[in-house]
């Protein structure tokens, strides 16, 4: 009798112990899936934005201007950022799709840029400076100019709810350079 009360007690004990790590499991699943103020963050570029976009060419430092248009929306529960954005680049028409997110378990701002320009994605990853009110991010797309991968780099910086400026880096030949700027203007 008293071996069949201690297996009794030890399943009973296996079982709630059990029925905790599901609870805390899932604890922790829900903290991890729940937007937080970094998704609210993100979320203030929803709606429609006027681009006006400054090429740099790297050999020369001349400069192009174009505009264009850009749509920011939240998708997935507030839990990510869908941009359209089309214009025009070099003469040429220009359309560009990207996907924001941040990684509650992470802690870290991830970014997948497409558009009709090439046939890769540039892929980055970043953080949020509250001093400066700025976004950077690092990552890699391949360069076709060089045949082979391009560090980039890119920094947006909140001017105020209606105007955001973005710079986008390049290196060449083993140095960063300026490939363009885009502000963001609130239609």
């Amino acid at each position: 009798m008293k071996k069949m009360l201690l297996t009794s007690f030890f399943l009973l004990l296996v079982v709630n112990l059990q029925a905790q790590d599901q609870q805390e499991a899932m604890k922790v699943w829900m903290e991890y899936m729940t937007p937080g103020p970094m998704h609210q963050m993100m979320a203030k570029m929803a709606g429609d934005w006027k681009t006006v976009t400054t090429f740099t060419d790297p050999a020369s430092g001349n400069e192009t201007k174009s505009e264009g248009s850009a749509n920011f929306e939240i998708i997935l529960g507030g839990r990510y950022m869908k941009s359209v954005h089309s214009g025009e680049m070099v003469g040429m028409p220009f359309e560009g799709f990207g996907i924001d997110a941040y990684d509650n378990g992470t802690k870290e701002f991830i970014s997948v840029w497409i558009d009709n320009m090439g046939t890769g994605m540039i892929m980055m990853k970043g953080t949020y400076d509250e001093k400066t009110n700025s976004l950077s991010f690092t990552g890699e797309g391949y360069d076709p100019s060089v045949g082979k991968k391009m560090r980039y780099r890119s920094v947006s910086k909140w001017i105020n709810d209606d105007k955001t400026v973005f710079d986008m880096f390049g290196e060449v030949n083993g140095q960063e350079m300026k490939m363009f700027t885009m502000e963001y203007l609130r239609k």
